[in-house]
């Protein structure tokens, strides 16, 4: 789905960004271009982070107990 219309990103690449590496919301916008122009992406691309982030988490507690 597209999350940022002005620059043409979707959930995937923002979702791809985050696995290389991408874990701040400037990271994203320096990145993709996200939150750049109008700003109405902000707030779905900051779910999809938290949520990648939340994920991450969780599997490196899974990892290590």
């Amino acid at each position: 789905m597209y999350v940022c219309l002005c620059q043409g990103v979707t959930d995937r690449q923002i979702r791809q960004s985050i696995e290389e590496g991408a874990d701040t919301l400037r990271a994203l916008r320096q990145q993709l271009g996200v939150m750049a122009q109008c700003g109405k992406c902000g707030c779905t691309t900051k779910e999809l982070l938290l949520q990648a982030l939340d994920e991450r988490q969780s599997s490196t507690f899974y990892q290590v107990a």
